[in-house]
């Protein structure tokens, strides 16, 4: 009985190497539970309260123009994720942060296995080296992801396998993947980066078709299936852009990418280099080297590494897309095609990561087949990528850069103090955030008149401007960032910029705030929170009530009424 077991075991033991790896990466989640360190940017100051918001109320698949009274007096459901979202279930299953943590888990597995896949099945399967497809899988599973993207990114190797798959092995691809086909777009992101691998597998079948005259139905039937797949998930999107003449979205004004030639070309150089916050794949340290060794190595041999080529190649022209979508010359198009001003092309570079690491399987072949002691130095080179990527691990990252845990950010009993001390239904009265996210503030219940979403109506972004018109006023950055972007209608204060983690430790004090009261009163505001005392509250029209703070919150809530 347990010699198959231990042969099994044996025969797979650097895959289960890497799930335990992987499972000591996910550990501070499931050990610390919802005292975690997790990200804030676009996280805990946005998606994660989206989904709760979703999930909470009883609106998951209503009609497009149902508004959500507790957010800018009516933000539009089209504005907050589809309920065909598989993150919404877990969050209406499981709650918030034990939803994440699934979340994290399934992404990280997803990862590792599509890109052993695609390294064994369909990139290397000449290279006989488990090392290679094992470490490199690895070390994609180990990036820190963009938490709320799901498998938009983590998901691209398997999804890459499949639809290749599919293309060779037409009618006698495993019933499996046909499965995972149509799963795949209820868990990521067609906007985030679908669009852009759809249109580029698209194009390979279109090559295909040019070139052999074969129309291959069943990998055209994959794609098709995955796309309108997508555009059904995405029908909340698709009605408010194409079909309601009732709904006006704050981008149809962005006004983004006035850089010129120069910056443009700076922009192109850090992004191929760095990659961005949002798809970190830490290729510079390493795996850039390691390319650049790759090539030697091939030239000295007379080697032609097209592939290394074509994917290096690619990670270059993902870059330049990205930095000539900020191009002052691409206002032209934006300016005269709305879909070109309002669809972030530039996302494309989400892309990146899938390339790099596919980059860095080839560059390790290469050493591995024509440097002496090749096998060592791959081995040493695996583990030292996965020893950069480790640290990575949110509690780790975020706890020495000391941003507060998931339970320290939203501080429920601190809020909820302030809430029993008002004492009306929280129906009754608006509120506004200063010096913190009002995403604090919806989570827990209160009636916000600011936001973070990446759509709502342009008219209300004009209307809350005349709140913080003064503010803006002070401060030429803040008023460009509002003006040509404005997914955060936030309280912008001139003094402390974009920053809004200000703990009860902070000794900062806000001398001079200049809002609009009046405005901020005519939105429907009864209450300020802030996070830092306001010096001049009664020249303003504010009444300060009280301050809150307790042992387990970080924060120090200042209450004032508007008079």
């Amino acid at each position: 009985m347990w010699s198959p077991i231990y042969t099994a075991i044996l025969k797979n033991k650097f895959i289960l190497i890497a799930c335990l790896i992987i499972l000591g990466y996910l550990m501070p989640y499931y050990i610390l539970g919802a005292d975690t360190h997790i990200r804030v940017h676009d996280n805990l100051d946005s998606n994660i309260v989206w989904y709760k918001m979703i999930a909470e109320s009883g609106n998951i698949f209503s009609m497009p123009y149902t508004e959500f009274d507790n957010v800018i007096n009516g933000l539009p459901r089209s504005s907050l994720p589809s309920g065909l979202d598989a993150m919404v279930w877990l969050y209406v299953l499981f709650g918030p942060f034990p939803a994440y943590v699934i979340n994290q888990t399934v992404m990280r597995f997803v990862a590792f296995f599509g890109m052993y896949l695609l390294l064994k099945k369909t990139v290397l399967p000449h290279i006989r080296s488990t090392w290679i497809w094992v470490g490199v899988a690895l070390g994609f599973s180990l990036l820190p992801y963009w938490p709320s993207g799901e498998l938009s990114i983590a998901g691209l190797p398997l999804a890459l396998h499949i639809f290749l798959t599919i293309r060779s092995r037409a009618e006698h691809t495993p019933k499996i993947y046909w499965m995972i086909i149509f799963l795949f777009p209820f868990f990521s992101s067609f906007i985030l980066t679908f669009v852009f691998f759809l249109s580029l597998i698209g194009l390979l079948w279109l090559v295909d078709l040019i070139r052999s005259k074969d129309f291959n139905l069943p990998f055209f039937l994959a794609i098709f299936v995955m796309s309108s797949l997508y555009l059904i998930k995405n029908y909340l999107v698709i009605y408010s852009m194409f079909v309601s003449s009732s709904f006006t979205s704050h981008r149809d004004e962005l006004d983004l990418g006035h850089k010129d030639l120069q910056g443009t070309l700076e922009l192109f150089l850090e992004n191929f280099y760095h990659g961005h916050t949002h798809d970190m794949d830490l290729h510079f340290q390493l795996i850039y080297p390691v390319v650049g060794l790759a090539l030697l190595v091939a030239a000295v041999c007379k080697l032609k590494p097209k592939w290394l080529v074509w994917c290096l190649v690619a990670n270059a022209l993902l870059s330049l897309i990205y930095a000539f979508w900020y191009w002052e010359g691409m206002r032209l198009l934006k300016d005269n095609f709305m879909v070109a001003n309002t669809f972030n092309f530039s996302r494309i570079h989400f892309l990146h990561p899938m390339f790099w690491y596919i980059c860095f399987a080839l560059a390790l072949a290469v050493l591995w087949k024509h440097v002496r002691f090749g096998r060592v130095l791959v081995a040493l080179l695996i583990v030292g990528q996965c020893v950069l990527l480790f640290p990575l691990n949110e509690e780790h990252k975020y706890a020495e850069i000391g941003t507060p845990t998931f339970n320290e950010f939203y501080s429920t009993a601190l809020f909820q103090e302030i809430e029993d001390y008002i004492g009306k239904d929280l129906s009754d009265y608006r509120i506004v955030s200063v010096a913190m996210h009002p995403t604090i503030a919806q989570y827990n219940g209160f009636y916000t008149l600011d936001t973070y979403n990446t759509s709502y109506p342009l008219a209300y972004k004009k209307k809350f401007r005349k709140v913080i018109a003064p503010e803006l006023e002070e401060s030429p950055t803040l008023e460009n960032y509002y003006d040509t972007w404005g997914s955060r209608a936030y309280m912008f204060v001139s003094d402390i910029g974009k920053h809004y983690l200000f703990t009860k430790n902070s000794k900062r004090v806000i001398e001079d705030l200049d809002i609009n009261t009046k405005a901020l009163k005519e939105l429907g505001g009864d209450y300020v929170f802030s996070a830092l005392p306001i010096k001049n509250h009664g020249e303003i029209d504010l009444t300060f009530k009280k301050a809150f703070e307790n042992k387990q919150s970080p924060w120090k809530v200042y209450l004032y009424k508007i008079k």
